[in-house]
């Protein structure tokens, strides 16, 4: 698919802010939750539960993207599976997305085109639409997104309800991203598996819901590495969690790459983010559904370890470090 969208080379300036609005909302398409799209001062979306869940997330090129590593239509798949992933952590279904995009001048109006089309049809695999926003001239592109959920008559899942004996089980997959990240930064475009999970993460966004369904006592996008992310819901339900690293199968592709460059493959697995799994605990005797594995436990103390020891590496993400 051309980056250059449908408008060859112009850029966003010749075109100017309304003209831009008008090119990107004539690609998007509505769901059935959108009672009043992009066109007044707000949209109108439904919210049959009376309650709505929101999150948002920045994106600043450079930071968390690079325009020479993706092309904008998997950005816009990239950034709109950060704000789903919340929602559905959440134990909600996606409704809606606002997006707000800082531009600098000589950015192309295609380039655009096909960021909207990322969104939008990441969106849509979840039965959302991207609704409205706001766009702005900027030195660096930026993309902000804010996402809405309706949580259907369930209680939200927080990290804030995990029990001592509780089970901590995974859906969606660990590592592959960081991987795929590390292997750009050392200047390499393969193995593919792994390149393409960091350019456009596979979220299990139905395993969300579902584990609310299940009882799931606390829950979380794992946006920022497992480690990290289990460490807000230690500390947020004020238990300790144990990971066990036999639990984690390092793939074929993973282990080959991990001894190419010199790295440890579960520093990728229990300490890479942007894959964007779900990580929750349930009750010691739940059968879990299919998607889901046990990688651990629940028990009195604080902090994660692993298999009883701290890991010994860097634990996550950190924006500012």
């Amino acid at each position: 698919m051309s980056e250059r969208g449908d408008s060859g080379g112009v850029g966003v300036a010749e075109v100017g802010e309304f003209g831009l609005i008008d090119r990107v909302t004539a690609r998007l398409s509505y769901g059935s939750t959108v009672l009043l799209g992009p066109g007044d001062d707000a949209a109108v979306v439904a919210a049959p539960d009376a309650r709505v869940v929101a999150s948002t997330d920045v994106l600043v090129d450079g930071r968390h993207f690079r325009r020479d590593w993706a092309g904008a239509h998997d950005i816009g798949r990239r950034a709109a599976a950060a704000n789903l992933a919340d929602v559905a952590a959440m134990g909600a279904e996606p409704t809606a997305l606002l997006v707000a995009l800082c531009l600098p001048a000589d950015v192309e109006t295609g380039w655009v085109e096909q960021l909207a089309d990322g969104l939008g049809a990441e969106a849509a695999g979840v039965g959302a639409s991207v609704v409205g926003g706001d766009m702005s001239a900027s030195p660096t592109l930026t993309i902000a997104v804010t996402a809405l959920g309706d949580l259907a008559g369930r209680s939200p899942v927080t990290r804030a309800g995990a029990r001592p004996g509780d089970l901590v089980a995974l859906a969606g997959r660990t590592g592959y991203a960081a991987a795929g990240f590390t292997v750009l930064s050392r200047g390499f475009r393969t193995p593919r598996l792994l390149v393409e999970a960091y350019r456009r993460p596979e979220v299990p966004y139905a395993a969300g819901p579902a584990a609310a369904r299940l009882g799931a006592t606390a829950m979380i996008d794992v946006s920022d590495g497992l480690l990290a992310d289990l460490g807000h819901v230690a500390k947020a339900s004020g238990v300790a969690v144990d990971l066990s690293r036999d639990a984690f199968e390092v793939p074929p592709q993973m282990r080959d790459a991990a001894q190419a460059l010199g790295v440890d493959p579960y520093a990728w697995l229990l300490a890479g983010g942007d894959d964007h799994a779900l990580v929750a605990t349930f009750p010691s005797q739940t059968v879990l559904p299919d998607g889901w594995r046990e990688v651990g436990r629940v028990a009195e103390g604080r902090g994660v370890t692993v298999d009883g020891a701290p890991f010994d590496g860097p634990t996550g993400w950190d924006h500012f470090r």
